[in-house]
């Protein structure tokens, strides 16, 4: 099946948003609570360079009912002081329209589609529609399911707005895997959406991703390890007391620290030669991607040739004890060879999902 690749017209972000180190740095409360508190924060991130937005959740989308759900509209002439006392920028999330017509009303510099609604077209599509003749960045957080469909669709539907401005924002997946966080980031589904846009801003979430404040530095550093254009960290000046979000949030000056224990990296690369041993290395690793594919191929023919002849025995497909036989093997000789278990139990539960599919369809044929 061929792929289809999105095609958006885009613009760079403007410059305000970026700091000398030409990364996108957003921060502040996960909820406006009062006045004092937000501009507290927002006079201490002033001190803190690397911080070009403050941010700050003034419609909060709670699980439940009953638990604080934001400020309101009350919280945008905060966020106006902010602006005109500081200079920074200013960015909150939107939810709906009414959510939309507020902010451009109150002047906010940046908006954000949070991961509950990225996961919603129908909501996606309504915040679409109220910004239809506005010129304001809007960066789209992935959906809370794994689905990089839903998270292109949305910056789609953006952009046929006329929405030109956009950046994206991991702050990772729901998962019932327990792994210390409080969402998996999945960094490859966000190599999946770089790889489909290349040109969109993907900056990181850490906050959202660990859930507690002590896995904020190594998954900031992960992140900028891995080409990402910026950072969105949750502040607070009292996190103890914060209505919402407390484990997550850290003091704007503990910020400061943790970005002076950041090692930046080139976001934009370097010229390549021929003789550069990187390009050297890739050579040699294109070389052997080939020779997987070849094998894969190969091991696919045999796949159809045991399909046919299940078929003709009248044989189930799946035969749970062969499949173990296969994982435990499999990974007893990756271990050998220095590998890790998840590794190769990954790699081949998508072999063993695609031979299945393969001899599903052999089977099915004139049945």
């Amino acid at each position: 099946m061929n792929e289809i690749k999105p095609k958006l017209e885009l613009q760079p972000l403007p410059d305000q948003l970026r700091n000398e180190k030409d990364l996108v740095i957003i921060s502040g409360p996960c909820s406006a609570e009062t006045e004092e508190q937000v501009l507290q924060t927002a006079r201490e991130l002033k001190q803190v360079s690397e911080v070009t937005v403050f941010r700050a959740g003034v419609w909060k989308p709670r699980t439940r009912p009953n638990n604080f759900e934001g400020i309101g509209v009350e919280g945008l002439k905060w966020l106006q002081r902010v602006k005109k006392e500081t200079g920074l920028a200013t960015a909150i999330e939107v939810a709906n329209a009414g959510h939309v017509y507020e902010a451009l009303k109150f002047g906010v510099d940046v908006l954000w589609v949070g991961a509950r609604t990225t996961a919603n077209p129908f909501s996606v599509q309504e915040i679409a529609d109220a910004l239809k003749g506005a010129d304001v960045p809007v960066f789209v957080k992935n959906p809370v399911n794994p689905d990089v469909e839903l998270w292109i669709g949305a910056l789609e539907r953006l952009n046929n707005a006329g929405i030109t401005k956009l950046g994206a924002i991991l702050r990772g997946f729901t998962s019932q895997q327990k792994n210390g966080y409080r969402n998996a980031p999945k960094w490859p589904i966000a190599f999946e959406l770089k790889r489909l846009v290349p040109e969109i801003p993907l900056i990181c979430d850490p906050s959202h991703i660990a859930g507690k404040t002590k896995y904020l530095g190594q998954l900031s550093q992960k992140a900028l390890d891995l080409n990402m254009e910026g950072l969105m960290i949750e502040t607070h000046p009292d996190p103890t007391s914060a209505l919402s979000d407390a484990k997550q949030q850290i003091k704007p000056a503990q910020l400061a620290e943790l970005f002076a224990n950041l090692k930046p990296r080139n976001i934009k690369g370097i010229p390549v030669t021929p003789e550069d041993p990187l390009q050297q290395l890739r050579n040699e690793n294109n070389a052997v991607d080939y020779e997987i594919l070849e094998a894969l191929s190969r091991r696919m023919e045999i796949i159809e040739q045991i399909g046919e002849y299940k078929k003709s025995k009248n044989l189930t497909i799946f035969q749970p004890n062969r499949w173990r036989h296969v994982v435990e093997d499999r990974v007893e000789k990756g271990e050998s060879l220095g590998l890790e278990d998840d590794f190769v139990k990954d790699i081949y539960q998508i072999i063993h999902n695609y031979s299945v599919k393969k001899q599903t369809e052999i089977i099915s044929e004139d049945s």
